[in-house]
């Protein structure tokens, strides 16, 4: 269900008219909630994948069009510069502007440190944090001029604690939590905030593939005692996106069931 109150309030920052809003990793799992909760307002949303093929993403599109959202997707590599570049400099003649971006898009390639390829480093550090510094880069100059927007970074609990067998992982999202606070400083005077939302054990397609002594091991650490739901990960994303938190910037909001305190 989509939720929340004063939801019309949330305009673009040029004015009256909706919100335009980007998503990386959007057509499936957390990206996915992320747009049905933006629903709400009626923005224009950009989905932005990188899946095989486009039944994932046309589902979402078509969850969006029901409840009244004029959406659009690409299968764009967000870990390609010039790519991100060309998608977003099209994105921009279109439509003018862009009001939030959630940087969403992120792959595991696990194996212990000792035996882990190096393609299995740098595959994971370039779909998970170069893509962050390509699409912010692509998007902070037009936010900057417009004098306002808001960034959001999804990074994970590993990235604070570490995980065996996710060295990679763990380093590409430690990576965007100093990446959110140095940008975030860097543009605060031009009322754009960033933040990083960092989740716990959150049930979705990457996780239902764990082996399940991982799984056991995760829910043996949650006080809260169940894994998270993407849903909870996209309350938490568009919070940090409305009027309500507005003074906020430069933080790593933990979403874990209590994983990490």
């Amino acid at each position: 269900p989509v939720r929340g109150a004063s939801v019309k309030r949330q305009r673009g920052v040029m004015g009256e008219t909706p919100r335009v809003v980007i998503i990386t990793g959007g057509s499936r799992g957390i990206g996915r909630a992320v747009a049905l909760r933006f629903a709400a307002e009626k923005p224009r949303i950009v989905l932005i994948h990188y899946d095989p093929d486009e039944s994932a993403a046309g589902e979402t599109l078509r969850d969006l069009s029901g409840l009244g959202v004029e959406a659009e997707a690409h299968k764009v590599d967000v870990s390609a510069y010039a790519a991100v570049d060309e998608l977003f400099k099209g994105i921009l003649s279109r439509l003018g502007r862009v009001d939030v971006l959630v940087n969403n898009a992120g792959i595991a390639r696990d194996n212990l440190f000792m035996r882990m390829s190096e393609q299995e480093w740098d595959t994971v550090l370039r779909v998970n944090l170069k893509s962050v510094f390509n699409c912010t880069h692509c998007i902070i100059r037009p936010m900057i001029k417009q004098r306002g927007g808001r960034i959001v970074n999804i990074s994970s609990v590993v990235g604070q604690i570490g995980n065996p067998g996710q060295a990679n992982y763990a380093a590409a999202k430690a990576g965007i939590m100093g990446l959110t606070k140095t940008v975030a400083k860097e543009v605060a005077a031009r009322g754009i905030t960033v933040n990083a939302v960092a989740p716990g054990f959150i049930q979705t397609e990457m996780t239902a593939n764990l082996p399940e002594k991982v799984k056991d091991m995760f829910m043996q650490q949650i006080p809260l005692g169940r894994p998270g739901r993407p849903e909870d990960v996209a309350e938490a994303v568009y919070w940090l996106c409305s009027e309500a938190a507005g003074y906020i910037t430069g933080q790593i909001l933990h979403v874990s069931g209590g994983l990490y305190m």
